[in-house]
């Protein structure tokens, strides 16, 4: 039996240097406490790999009981609404920020289109951490959707309006939204011709290791007899990317954990692919191959 590691899967850039930037800090000799506010990534494995070298898990609830202490708290890459940054300062607490660079530039492009007026609509989660941060530039005076129905009974559209996308969302979905909005803008003038605000802009945002990982991904599904997708269960960008594998072949079978594994997956199998999200990490995936060659190769035979 062949077990293949999918060699595009694994940590976004963004990821790498958030991962690389937090043990850098915590690998300094005499450091002060070193806090992450959330989960560094959407993985139960890799934070485990980090807490185990020292670093910390909080939320801006616990900054007063480190106000002024020294210690360094980080940012990771899904960001922070402006407030995050203000509470910090005021509480004589260091930032180290690790925003991934596609996330900075989201948010700015976000606050120069709400300050020139412009109805703001997010392709996204709620509540997920980086919708949070870009709810926070514009005063949480945004509309959040997932869905184009969701869109198309939310938007005001007497409004300018500007459409961007949390950077690990689908690209399909997103382009289906864009579309939709355009369509019913026109037919609206065609009916009304007034109180119809024409101006309407779609940007892409989301990150293009993500998007472009679908073409790789769907090749890689199909070369293999079955797909381990390894993933953390919050990852949105694990969910995405599991739904494309899933949609090339039939076989593949979502684990957050090598214990899920189930022996029937490998009766007749002779090859086996493993992948996973941005936010899987290398290492646990070649776990993961040395766990099913040594406990299921037999049973492949």
């Amino acid at each position: 039996m062949q077990v293949t590691i999918d060699k595009f899967s694994g940590f976004c850039w963004g990821v790498v240097r958030t991962v690389k930037i937090a043990e850098e800090q915590l690998e300094k000799p005499k450091r002060p406490d070193v806090y992450v506010l959330g989960h560094i990534i959407h993985n139960p494995k890799e934070i485990e790999r980090l807490e185990a070298k020292g670093l910390k898990t909080i939320s801006v609830k616990d900054f007063p009981t480190i106000a002024n202490s020294g210690a360094k708290v980080l940012i990771r890459a899904h960001g922070e609404p402006p407030e995050t940054y203000i509470q910090a300062m005021k509480l004589g607490i260091e930032i180290i920020d690790a925003t991934c660079p596609v996330v900075t530039k989201l948010q700015e492009r976000v606050r120069k289109f709400f300050d020139q007026q412009y109805q703001v609509v997010i392709f996204g989660k709620h509540d997920h951490a980086e919708v949070i941060g870009i709810r926070g530039v514009c005063n949480d005076e945004c509309i959040v959707v997932k869905s184009v129905s969701e869109a198309m009974s939310t938007i005001d559209f007497t409004q300018k309006t500007v459409l961007f996308s949390q950077t690990t969302m689908d690209k399909a979905t997103f382009y289906d939204i864009k579309v939709a909005l355009e369509e019913h803008i026109k037919e609206l003038v065609v009916d009304t011709m007034e109180n119809i605000a024409t101006e309407f802009h779609a940007k892409d945002t989301i990150c293009g290791q993500v998007s472009g990982r679908e073409t790789q991904l769907i090749k890689f599904a199909k070369e293999n007899d079955i797909i381990i997708f390894v993933a953390g269960r919050t990852s949105s960008n694990g969910k995405v990317l599991y739904d494309v594998a899933k949609g090339s072949n039939e076989k593949t079978y979502f684990v957050e954990d090598s214990s899920e594994l189930l022996p029937e997956w490998f009766n007749n199998v002779e090859s086996v692919g493993i992948t996973g999200a941005t936010s899987t990490p290398q290492w646990y995936m070649e776990q993961v191959r040395e766990e099913i060659l040594e406990k299921y190769s037999l049973i492949a035979q």
